[in-house]
């Protein structure tokens, strides 16, 4: 069995004149993005690897909810399509069990109810652990199962 985090990356500012991909974390992101961290590592998971968006409020959302996690830098999550996102997951290495997938909505929440068959938000912050069978190389929409859906603002 695998487990696939699908996380949101946490609440951004909006700053006049800054480029999409260099928005920083609200002070309540920055917070929330430790909370992340914790509340993984409450359900009794270890990620062993991050695939994030190079995007900055999504690699300090990275950084901060998982510290010592190895983390790939993928510029393909930044604007992706959950469909982008099934491929990029499929190249994986079949070794890895436990992945984290940090990237933006609309494309992780579509992916993370496609997943699960699901119904549920994705706000700043939230992430849906999602366990699945069949290796990485065969993930499709439906072959997970919600183990849980964390969001910030309920927790």
């Amino acid at each position: 069995m695998r487990t696939l985090i699908v996380l949101r990356h946490a609440k951004a500012a909006q700053v006049p004149g800054l480029v999409d991909r260099e928005r920083p974390l609200t002070d309540r992101g920055e917070s929330d993005a430790v909370r992340v961290g914790k509340a993984v590592k409450a359900l009794g998971l270890a990620p062993e690897l991050v695939l994030c968006s190079p995007a900055r409020r999504t690699s300090r959302t990275a950084e901060l909810a998982f510290p010592t996690v190895e983390t790939s830098f993928e510029r393909d999550i930044y604007e992706a399509y959950p469909d982008d996102l099934y491929e990029l997951i499929r190249r994986l290495d079949p070794d890895v069990e436990t992945l984290v997938l940090c990237g933006h909505n609309p494309a992780v929440h579509e992916m993370a109810i496609s997943l699960t068959s699901g119904d549920f938000t994705f706000k700043p912050g939230a992430f849906a652990v999602v366990e699945v069978d069949s290796p990485w190389v065969e993930l499709w929409p439906g072959e997970g199962r919600l183990v849980t859906h964390w969001d910030p603002k309920e927790h």
